[in-house]
């Protein structure tokens, strides 16, 4: 952007430049909008595994708008922690907070058809596991070491991988339609199609705010089909209140040694990824190396922002990357521009009529969306994966991992023997994913002995000797 309209480039690059506030303010919603779809759809997926989310008809269905509205208003909070700062807590830069994708493996075996009293050990595990995610932020430099991009990456696509059956099912119709003919019938795929479609042409042909928010307006796009299908009701917006506070304790807390090391572990990795960010925005933003106060201060804030959420409701909360490349593009670092976002979404969880809103759109509508999505966390995690050293050790590595990951996730009867705890830690699959390739990264050798017997080999006897042409390095 024109230094004339926004500011000089040195005022650019700066976190604690504002820019004039009819320009400010647009940009920080621009953020907003950015991440709102993700933001909110943690709640939808995990209400919807517990049995009180879209078209289950259950009495408890209005604590999903609480969580929507939840999820708002402490996405708002914890960005606010990071753009304002309290003492050490933030890193006084423009990160954007919002709910994690990352914690749904875990979250989904624990409140599985539990109905919503198994919310009060997802909160339990909430809250140990931000204190535990913000007490990391005292040592995060000293342990990135034990996730180099191999792990990181795994993680990141069995993630993705781990949701996009999700996807798949909320745009046939969802867990209600399972079993009946309306389950995977032209109209639920041709809304959901709508979405992807509209969505690709954006992000590919628009340019600016047009391609930033394909996937939102390709929600509103498949929403009028929706809603032109009759497949829209607003009933719940009606009966929704005008204004309400947050609940402390909204679900309770009940602490259990499954969700609280599922938590805990989950948020060494969000550690790490929030570190990532935090280096993305300084390098995209004001072109340098992000400080070690910067990095502490932003661990703090995730962590105590995650905890905060567990208290009233919400759900774990961790720098968006998202809205790393917007401020890429944009080339404004101010963190009060974001500062702006964040009071948009606190303003936004005030009103449950905004959460009833939200509830209206069918779940084939967001499934198309959740398709996109989770499909870009598959993407971005092989992205990772792409600066990794590809040697016969590594691959060994992640073969490993991968295949006891994924295999548990796809066929959790397989320990069936075991009691909850394990069986709920391992079926996830990230957490024996993650584990294998942390393990085994650490404690075998740089080269494995039949590389070195090849590297030997090929120096007796030519270069390329004993290697099959896939295996060049």
């Amino acid at each position: 952007m024109a230094g004339s309209t926004l500011g000089t480039p040195e005022q650019l690059r700066d976190p604690d430049y504002t820019p004039p506030l009819h320009k400010a303010i647009p940009l920080g919603v621009q953020h907003v909008l950015a991440m709102f779809v993700a933001n909110v759809t943690p709640a939808i997926i995990v209400a919807g595994a517990a049995g009180f989310g879209f078209g289950s008809n259950s009495p408890d269905f209005p604590n999903l708008i609480y969580m929507i509205q939840m999820s708002m208003f402490f996405a708002g909070v914890a960005t606010l922690l990071q753009t304002i700062t309290f003492g050490p807590v933030g890193a006084r830069l423009p990160i954007v907070q919002g709910t994690s994708f990352a914690f749904i493996p875990i979250m989904i075996p624990l409140v599985a058809g539990k109905g919503v009293d198994a919310m009060a050990a997802v909160m339990g595990g909430i809250l140990v596991g931000g204190l535990f995610h913000a007490a990391l932020g005292t040592v995060i430099g000293r342990i990135r070491f034990a996730l180099p991009p191999l792990v990181t990456g795994l993680v990141v696509t069995m993630i993705g991988l781990a949701l996009v059956g999700v996807g798949v099912q909320y745009a046939a119709g969802g867990v209600p339609a399972m079993g009946t003919e309306a389950f995977g019938n032209l109209q639920s795929w041709s809304v959901a199609l709508v979405v992807i479609f509209v969505t690709l042409g954006l992000k590919f042909f628009a340019r600016g705010m047009l391609s930033v928010s394909a996937v939102l307006l390709g929600l509103i796009a498949g929403y009028v089909v929706a809603w032109s299908l009759g497949m829209v009701n607003f009933g719940g917006i009606q009966r929704a209140e005008v204004f309400a506070l947050p609940n402390p304790l909204h679900f309770g807390l009940e602490f259990t040694v499954a969700a609280v090391i599922g938590f805990c572990a989950m948020a060494f990795v969000s550690a790490v990824e929030t570190v990532g960010d935090v280096s993305g925005i300084t390098k995209g933003g004001a072109g340098r190396e992000a400080t070690e106060p910067e990095i502490r201060g932003a661990t703090f804030a995730d962590g105590l922002g995650t905890a905060a959420s567990g208290l009233f409701g919400a759900l774990p909360n961790t720098s968006f990357s998202q809205n790393v490349g917007l401020i890429a593009m944009t080339g404004v670092m101010s963190r009060h521009v974001v500062t702006f976002g964040a009071l948009f979404l606190i303003l936004a969880g005030l009103f449950p009529k905004v959460g009833a809103a939200i509830s209206t759109i069918p779940i084939e509508v967001l499934g198309g969306g959740v398709i996109v999505m989770f499909g870009m966390v598959v993407a971005a995690g092989i992205s990772m994966l792409s600066d990794v050293h590809w040697n016969r050790r590594n691959m060994v590595i992640f073969a490993i991992a991968l295949s006891l990951g994924l295999g548990l996730q796809l066929e959790p009867s397989a320990l069936q023997h075991l009691s909850d705890t394990p069986r709920v830690l391992l079926t996830s699959g990230i957490l024996p994913a993650a584990a294998i390739a942390i393990l085994l990264n650490l404690i075998l050798p740089k080269t494995l002995a039949a590389e070195a017997t090849e590297e030997v080999s090929g120096g007796l006897h030519g270069e390329g000797a004993g290697l099959n042409p896939d295996d060049r390095e």
